[in-house]
């Protein structure tokens, strides 16, 4: 496997460029690539096994557009190689990161319909791949998207019922488990389901790439994170080549509070991702990282890297990944720090979702609502409720749940500015309430302040220590070693022992 996957940067390197290139790539030397052992048996040309190997890898680390490039060759290659298109089309599938919609649609949909129709030269096994690939990418003009990635995911569940010795459909059909698990479902099913069928997988492949990255995806939640731990350890070591892969393992760092672990990842992802020209996968090392440092009370360097958000010229809040990190870390910095004056002047990216834009407007809220001098935020709160109506409309229940959280705990903020205490710790408890019934997606480390912690802080406010220690130790529960929290529970327990 690995002889296979090294002789793929050759014959990838080869396609690409003349014997000049190769001349200047000999006297520059380059480290070699390092992206995990994959062995993907397909009845395309044998002598493009090798490119088709490292281009999975690749898909398995989440580096879409290389492995797009990379299947590419391969078609190039071996036009009648049906699985090539296959593999084109996977890559603008991006199953826990945005919606295919636009460009990226219409192009997944040209790739799987070439596939389609080179299929009947295929392997029984490669036509069931496609097949179910197809099932996600027909009828996208009419049928929702969550529809659809569970049509793809019960027909993986063929396809790996039919290959019970094919590791690389099971992987995958893993993944689409995780994919389409509901963020409402915190028995985490689907997710347990998957890691039941990638852990033996990676004691027979350990050097797999996909295998612990999409066992850390199953493991992201407050109870199973301590389950993915060999997988966060592991992961960057497999596929160092993968700015993902080197980010991934801080997913279940900060579940854990492991924040010195999770610095370490993000720092080596974002330079990584920069070095490859990846401004989507800085940027969200980058709002990780933020988040680590003031976890640790490292508000300068948190500071910092917010701060290299300006050295980034015309970012749109248009791209999901972009948009989210670009407006969260901001909002982190302000909100965390207390520095109400500079949340209260926030600005949205241009372009930015509903979703992503409410942030914004909730951190504006709280900066002139918990200021030394608390001013009206009517019109920032009437524009979280905006973006929760819009959301709404779209029919995105996720969002719109998660921005009606936003909202409630910017009108309980509201409210016990005006000195409405019982009624604005109403409105906080229904915010947390609903903040913990859903689980977070892969793209964030979580809320910007739980509502559970600002509860705990409004009840303190309240001169209610008692309540507030209970709210802190629930949300320590889910956010553990959170500085907010910590901090805010040992002031509670000072309090109580004070009398």
């Amino acid at each position: 496997m690995k002889a296979r996957l090294a002789a793929a940067s050759l014959f990838a390197l080869t396609l690409a460029t003349g014997a000049a290139a190769q001349d200047e790539e000999h006297h520059h030397h380059p480290a070699p690539e390092r992206l995990g052992a994959v062995d993907f048996r397909t009845s395309c040309a044998p002598a493009t096994a090798p490119a088709f190997d490292r281009a999975t890898a690749l898909l398995h680390s989440f580096a879409y557009d290389d492995a797009d490039k990379g299947f590419a060759q391969v078609a190039a290659a071996d036009p009648s190689c049906a699985m090539a298109h296959w593999g084109r089309a996977m890559t603008h599938y991006h199953q826990l990161w945005e919606v295919p919609a636009g460009a990226g649609l219409a192009a997944g949909v040209a790739e799987i319909q070439q596939a389609e129709a080179l299929a009947p030269k295929a392997s029984p096994r490669e036509q069931a791949l496609i097949a179910a690939l197809g099932g996600y990418y027909a009828d996208a003009a009419t049928m929702p998207h969550a529809a659809r990635a569970l049509r793809y995911s019960d027909a993986m569940a063929k396809a790996a019922q039919d290959n019970p010795a094919d590791d690389e459909i099971a992987t995958f059909y893993a993944l689409s488990l995780v994919a389409t698990a509901p963020p409402t479902d915190r028995t985490h099913a689907r997710q347990k389901r998957a890691a039941d069928i990638l852990e033996p997988i990676w004691k027979r492949q350990p050097d797999h790439p996909g295998v612990p990255h999409y066992l850390i995806h199953a493991y992201d939640s407050a109870e199973l994170a301590p389950r993915g731990l060999p997988a966060a350890r592991a992961y960057a070591k497999i596929a160092p080549s993968a700015p993902h892969a080197l980010h991934m393992p801080s997913h279940i760092f900060t579940r854990l509070g492991l924040w010195d672990d999770s610095i370490a990842s993000n720092l080596a992802a974002r330079d990584a991702a920069r070095a490859q020209g990846d401004v989507g996968e800085a940027l969200h090392a980058m709002d990780y990282l933020t988040y680590a440092y003031l976890q640790r009370g490292r508000s300068t360097d948190a500071a910092r890297e917010v701060a290299g958000l300006s050295a980034l010229t015309g970012l749109s809040g248009a791209v999901f990944k972009i948009g989210y990190a670009g407006n969260a870390m901001p909002v982190r910095l302000a909100i965390e720090t207390r520095d109400w004056g500079k949340a209260a002047g926030l600005e949205p990216l241009p372009g930015s979702t509903p979703q992503v834009v409410a942030l914004v407007w909730w951190a504006r809220a709280l900066g002139k609502l918990r200021g030394d001098k608390p001013g009206p935020a009517d019109t920032d709160i009437a524009q979280i409720a905006a973006c929760r109506d819009a959301l709404a409309a779209a029919k995105d229940a996720y969002w719109t749940a998660q921005t009606d959280a936003l909202l409630k705990s910017a009108e309980a903020w509201r409210l016990a500015a005006a000195g409405d205490g019982p009624a604005a710790v109403s409105a906080m408890t229904a915010a947390a309430d609903e903040e913990d019934s859903l689980e977070k997606l892969p793209l964030t480390p979580g809320p910007i302040v739980p509502a559970r912690e600002q509860l705990g802080e409004l009840l303190l406010k309240l001169g209610r220590p008692k309540e507030a220690l209970a709210a802190f130790d629930a949300d320590l529960a889910l956010a553990p070693g959170r500085l907010g929290g910590v901090r805010g529970r040992a002031e509670a327990e000072r309090r109580l022992r004070a009398g």
